[in-house]
């Protein structure tokens, strides 16, 4: 049975060649036109919207929170006050510090006195110079004392200013991480309190761009993106910054791009995920063609009986079928994003048909063997029809 197929086999493929050799040889062209508007080339990414100042609101002292001023989405401006913290430790410090302070001042006035009595009864030879240097050494310990202190004072005086929480700068409230009777400790790290933005109407987008696209990306490109809270909006904005700084992730490495988004009508939302579009090559309202019209070169066997091949001087040609005539047209390309490519001076029109490709159209394999009395017919598997015919 395996020898009776090969047989049919080959006596398939000797008739089709047989068939083939009567049969007029026909091809199929390929064509796209030349066209006019834009060469663009871009780059997608997904980011982050925030705003493009923002400040977290801390203390430097540890305490209760006696009071707060301020809520979520409060306006505020700088040098507000904002909160404060329970003050009577601090003023305690402050009042001890004071205290102390006096004190080493009497201590260094006397300790003056009594170096000038030591100097003048060294002078007259009553006392020796042991005891005047004691003197003298006593003195000048009393000063660094006093200026010890001086500067406990200053410490104890800042800090109870740092229990009045001021908003450092003009903007909104974004975050409030506080309450009213909350103990707050400044041991180790300053606590955050509030989350201040400068002005919602100046956003930005830090988008992360794969380390293939990097290299496309200039300060200065119009971008677009949306976000999933208005689908149906499209916002623009520009590259500000491309910040050299690499991160990896899962061994991507991607970069991070500033994209500054005015947001005049407060749509926008800090933490909003941005579908961004960064247009890496814009070339407005010029003629273009696919790229792959440029790659074709046709040869004497795409020609059929009585069609010939018109070159032409030029490294960059489009080809036209023109009557029994394939014609080549120098032309000088430009800007191209590997899809279509620029042609500024083209002797064709815009709409004319130029040829990608031109290639054999093959038979169709069922038309020549579908009357083949040698061809193996299907097996019959409908067991329950007569000779496998349906009604």
């Amino acid at each position: 049975m395996q020898h009776t197929y090969k047989l049919c086999a080959w006596v398939c493929a000797l008739a089709l060649m047989m068939s083939s050799c009567g049969r007029k040889r026909e091809f199929t062209t390929a064509t796209t036109k030349v066209e006019q508007g834009d060469v663009v080339t871009s780059v997608t990414a997904t980011g982050t919207i925030e705003p493009v100042t923002s400040v977290d609101v801390g203390t430097q002292v540890s305490g209760i929170v006696s009071k707060l001023y301020v809520d979520y989405n409060s306006i505020v401006k700088a040098g507000q006050v904002i909160a404060e913290l329970d003050k009577t430790n601090l003023i305690s410090e402050l009042n001890s510090a004071k205290a102390n302070l006096t004190s080493q001042q009497s201590n260094l006035n006397y300790q003056k006195t009594n170096y000038e009595r030591f100097q003048n009864l060294f002078n007259k030879g009553l006392i020796s110079a042991n005891e005047f240097e004691q003197a003298q050494l006593s003195y000048l310990q009393a000063q660094q004392q006093v200026a010890t202190t001086r500067e406990n004072v200053k410490r104890a005086e800042t800090n109870l200013g740092y229990a009045t929480i001021k908003s450092p700068i003009d903007g909104i409230v974004l975050s409030k991480e506080v309450e009213e009777g909350q103990t707050v400790a400044a041991s180790f790290n300053t606590p955050t309190l509030f989350k201040i933005a400068q002005d919602l109407t100046q956003m930005r987008v830090i988008a992360d761009i794969d380390e293939a696209d990097i290299g496309e990306v200039r300060e200065g490109q119009r971008v677009t993106f949306t976000v999933d809270a208005y689908p149906n909006d499209v916002f623009e904005g520009s590259v500000t910054q491309v910040r050299q700084q690499p991160s990896s992730e899962s061994n991507v490495v991607t970069y991070e791009v500033v994209i500054n988004a005015p947001n005049d009508n407060l749509k926008l939302k800090p933490g909003l995920t941005a579908n961004i579009t960064i247009f890496t090559l814009e070339v407005k309202n010029v003629t273009y063609v696919a790229s792959k019209a440029l790659r074709f070169t046709p040869n004497d066997q795409m020609l059929l009986e009585g069609e010939s091949i018109k070159d032409c001087n030029g490294k960059q040609k489009l080809w036209v079928r023109e009557g029994s005539v394939i014609k080549a047209y120098s032309v000088e390309t430009g800007t191209t994003n590997g899809t279509v490519t620029e042609i500024r001076k083209c002797p064709l029109k815009v709409g004319a048909d130029v040829i990608t490709d031109i290639v054999e159209a093959m038979p169709d394999m069922g038309e020549q063997m579908g009357g083949n009395p040698f061809m193996p017919r299907p097996r019959n598997n409908d067991k329950n029809k007569p000779n496998g015919k349906r009604p």
